[in-house]
């Protein structure tokens, strides 16, 4: 009976050592093995040769802290710093910015260094969050609110990017956060992105004035190429205008010259059918001309030589070129300068 008790008791305590004695290594993790609190391997997971199952003493012989290998990342607290001002070579406009760092394990080797120098992802992301916080602070005191803060979008990713290559890899007077980040504390940091960038109050009245001062400049510039625009037009439309109206005008004279050749034509035409009718129409005008003017006295001598081809019309059919008394009488007629005619 004592040694079926002891045997249970051993089974019982292989089922509570047992796992205690076994571990297994992911392959998105580093698994950290240290016996009585020194280091004695790091087990890396993406080594197909080191992921899968392993064994081990029991605890507090030999423990295992598990550290995640793939890539991370953390918000910076938004922070208003200031941007460099170029008109005055000062220090004084502010921006909002929030910013994220992206960063991970450098590889096995240097999971010793991060548990020595940080211990957790947490006080890693302090440590870097304090450091990054700072140079970012003091990269953005060199830019200016433009380079930010801009309507042309390319000249905003240029600045973000020279702004990304200066916190990573440092600059002529500051040294690489990259490397240094991996040689003290066994982390290699990949990225350092501005997520958004912001106004604080006290600047956004500034901003709304130079917005209304581009747009203003950029309605005269409008306004002005419009009315160049609208000149250029009424000249040419004048200029137009003054071509087809001269041409309308040559034309019209020539057209009524033309007409007046062709009436002349004309009229010789129908003189030598009949020159006495002609002559006959020209008296009735000469007529209608003295007759007609209500202003003149006529004084007519008693034999009516004037009226005498109303009352004998020529005849037609008669010879040509005859001219009649009357129209000899009629071209004698003389008008006298008070309005009075006599023969």
């Amino acid at each position: 009976m004592c040694w079926k008790l002891l045997l249970l008791l051993v089974l019982i305590a292989a089922a509570i050592v047992a796992p205690m004695c076994v571990f297994t290594v992911d392959r998105t993790e580093y698994v950290y093995l240290t016996q009585f609190g020194k280091h004695l391997a790091t087990f890396d997971g993406g080594n197909d040769e080191q992921a899968g199952l392993h064994f081990k003493w029991p605890w507090p012989i030999q423990s295992v802290q598990r550290l995640d290998r793939r890539l991370q990342y953390f918000d910076l607290p938004g922070a208003e710093l200031l941007t460099r001002d170029p008109k005055r070579n000062t220090i004084d406009r502010t921006l909002t910015l929030d910013a994220y760092v992206c960063w991970r394990i450098a590889d096995a080797k240097g999971v010793d260094q991060f548990i020595r120098s940080v211990g957790t992802p947490a006080g890693a992301q302090a440590i870097l969050g304090q450091r990054i916080t700072s140079e970012l602070g003091a990269e953005i005191g060199r830019m200016e609110l433009d380079d930010l803060i801009n309507t042309n979008p390319e000249k905003v990713d240029a600045a973000r990017e020279q702004l990304r290559r200066r916190l990573l890899h440092g600059s002529a007077s500051t040294a690489s956060l990259e490397k240094q980040a991996e040689t003290e504390y066994g982390i290699e940091v990949v990225d350092i992105r501005l997520r958004r960038s912001n106004h604080p109050p006290a600047v956004r009245e500034a901003i709304f004035e130079r917005i209304k001062s581009e747009r203003s400049k950029k309605r005269a510039e409008y306004e002005s190429e419009g009315e160049q625009l609208k000149q250029n037009i009424e000249s040419e439309g004048k200029r137009r205008v003054e071509i087809l109206k001269a041409e309308a005008e040559a034309k019209s004279r020539a057209l009524k010259n033309a007409a007046d050749v062709e009436a002349e034509r004309i009229l010789n035409e129908a003189h030598k059918k009949d020159p006495q009718f002609f002559t006959f129409l020209k008296k009735l005008e000469e007529y209608q001309r003295i007759l007609g003017d209500n202003k003149s006295t006529l004084l007519l001598s008693t034999h009516r030589e004037l009226f005498d081809v109303l009352f004998n019309p020529p005849m037609p059919g008669k010879g040509k070129n005859h001219e009649s008394h009357e129209v000899h009488e009629l071209k004698n007629t003389k008008t006298t300068t008070n309005g009075i005619k006599s023969p």
